[in-house]
């Protein structure tokens, strides 16, 4: 059985929604007979996406809306819910799930790194900040779902930009969750997404066919419907490559550059290979 708010007649809220895990996910709630809007850019993308959505809904188009948001700028996303409220009366799911990954490079342009962490840490917390009042206020149960990623959290070499938005995440997550559950009357939980290798035009790089290793946007969202009836809080996703097992002792390692002061990334430090190598095999 799915989670108790993913129900018909509920409202969930999805930005990056007009594709990738974000469409899969808007595409789960509407076949439960959710009111779903998906906020993205591109009004090609978002009306092809409607149709989509149209199709799945037992209620049909007068359940799907879609909003042309750039969630780097909170009067927008402000305006967002604002909408929604106005439609469909309110939000019981919110999933801040828009990101952008185009690259960085540690002295690349201010331009580049201030894009990459308005859309993906910005925009979790224009998102949270916008619509968490009212859904508290309502005194529903519901879920607000962030999307990060496993590089918030081991932060490998090549991309700076993507793992400081990933890490912001990560970390205004937990303090959410935390504030949340410290609040009188509140039925409000957060939950961090975590996907794995995943196949969507975010991953794609070119290529048209999915890659062995990666799981699909619609394999990540079963996962994260299931975790999410056990109300975990960290929905780490395995992919075809990565069982949990190697994720945790990669997780491990990389917590324990601090504990053990060592190099920061030591894992990819030639120093320190074997004695990585030896850890993940649990030696």
């Amino acid at each position: 059985m799915p989670h108790p708010v993913i129900s018909a007649n509920h409202v969930a809220v999805i930005t990056g929604g007009a594709s990738g895990i974000g469409l899969a996910a808007a595409l789960r709630f509407a076949e439960a007979g959710m009111k779903v809007c998906i906020a993205d850019l591109g009004d090609d993308r978002l009306k092809a996406a409607a149709t989509k959505l149209s199709s799945a809904a037992p209620g049909g188009a007068a359940d799907i809306m879609t909003a042309a948001v750039d969630v780097s700028r909170a009067d927008a996303v402000a305006e967002l819910e604002a909408s929604v409220a106005r439609k469909f009366g309110g939000t019981d799911i919110l999933m801040n799930n828009a990101g952008i990954q185009p690259g960085s490079a540690m002295f690349g342009p201010a331009d580049n790194w201030q894009r990459i962490l308005g859309v993906n840490l910005w925009g979790v917390i224009n998102g949270t900040q916008a619509f968490a009042p009212n859904m508290i206020k309502r005194g529903r149960p519901g879920l607000i779902i962030n999307t990060g990623s496993k590089q918030g959290i081991t932060t490998p070499p090549g991309d700076p930009a993507y793992n400081v938005s990933k890490a912001g995440v990560k970390a205004f997550t937990e303090a959410l969750q935390h504030e949340l559950r410290n609040t009188d009357g509140c039925r409000i939980s957060a939950h961090l997404l975590i996907p794995g290798f995943v196949f969507t035009g975010l991953t794609a790089r070119g290529r048209t066919e999915k890659p062995a290793g990666a799981w699909t946007s619609e394999q990540t969202v079963d996962f994260m419907i299931g975790r999410l009836e056990a109300n975990d809080f960290y929905i780490l996703c395995p992919d075809n490559d990565v069982p949990r097992a190697l994720d945790e002792r990669r997780i491990l390692w990389a917590a324990g550059d601090i504990v053990e002061n060592r190099p920061p990334l030591s894992r990819w430090h030639p120093d320190y290979g074997d004695a990585f190598a030896a850890f993940v095999k649990g030696k």
